[in-house]
């Protein structure tokens, strides 16, 4: 029996926006597979040194994408990290960026114990739209999609709008 073609999607956005919330429930309501990038990293030690300036491991590029790769041509995977322009253009069928007003970010990322410079960046990468920007150079135009994220009320719709979205592509795919 043939196995049902299913969506690649992208969730991207600064951190503190909300990509692992929306990812994880949206994996559980479609049934496709849950990757967040940080999580794989740190299983595989998928590193390549230490920045000191954001105390936070480099990631290997690289190893990332050859980790993912097969189970990216095989489809039904959701994809959560808050850089985009690593992953090849082909994996994905839809892009989502999700985006928060600054104050809500500042408080999220504060509580998640961001400080100083790493804070600051953040904060100025969501201000100038610099994810999204990202996202529209990498990606053609047409599958990358903003979705607001402040409220539970945004998550819910975004939610929804994702598994229509979803459901949709399986009918005109399958």
């Amino acid at each position: 029996m043939k196995m049902r073609k299913r969506p690649n999607i992208l969730l991207t956005g600064t951190p503190g926006v909300g990509k692992t919330t929306l990812g994880k429930e949206l994996a559980q309501r479609t049934g496709l597979s849950y990757v967040n990038i940080g999580d794989l990293a740190q299983e595989g030690e998928l590193y390549d040194g230490y920045d000191d300036e954001y105390q936070c491991p480099i990631l290997d590029e690289d190893r990332v994408v050859d980790e993912l790769d097969e189970q990216m041509v095989d489809g039904g995977m959701i994809i959560d990290y808050h850089g985009c322009d690593l992953f090849p253009e082909r994996w994905f069928h839809i892009v989502f960026v999700l985006r928060t007003d600054n104050t809500q970010l500042y408080t999220r990322l504060e509580s998640r114990g961001y400080t100083g410079k790493k804070l600051q960046d953040n904060v100025q990468c969501e201000i100038f739209q610099t994810i999204y920007e990202e996202a529209m150079e990498a990606y053609s135009e047409d599958i990358v999609h903003q979705l607001t994220s402040n409220t539970p009320e945004d998550m819910d719709r975004n939610l929804e709008q994702i598994i229509q979205w979803t459901e949709q592509w399986m009918k005109d795919n399958n």
